[in-house]
C-alpha cells in the first residue's frame, strides 16, 4: 500500500505531512505503508493509492484517484483520525 502527501510546490508541507504520516503510522502498529510525497505537478494516479492533500488542492488533485481532504496539514488530530480511517478502510490493522 502507498499513501502520498501532495503540495503545490512538493517541498516543505508535503515532506512535513509525509513524515506526519509515517508518525501517525508507527503509532497505530502499521509497518506495511510506503509513504512518499510529491508536488501537484508531478503527481500522477499510479504514484500512490491514497493521496493527502490540503483543502488548497483539493480540486486540483481529483484527478489522482482516492484523494482525503486535510483541513489543516498541521493538525495531527486531524491527520490521526483520517489516516486511522483509511487504514481500517483497507484492512490494514
Amino acid at each position: 500500500m502507498k499513501f502520498a502527501a501532495v503540495c503545490g510546490s512538493g517541498l516543505g508541507s508535503s515532506f512535513m505531512v509525509e513524515m506526519n504520516i509515517n508518525s501517525v503510522l508507527q503509532e497505530l502498529g502499521v509497518s506495511d505503508v510506503e509513504v512518499a510525497h510529491y508536488d501537484m505537478g508531478s503527481a500522477t494516479p499510479d504514484l500512490a493509492d491514497v493521496f493527502f492533500v490540503g483543502t488548497d488542492l483539493a480540486d486540483s488533485a481529483q484527478h489522482l484517484g482516492e484523494v482525503v481532504i486535510l483541513d489543516s496539514i498541521i493538525d495531527m488530530d486531524e491527520l490521526k483520525t483520517k489516516v486511522q480511517a483509511v487504514c481500517e478502510e483497507k484492512g490494514l490493522f
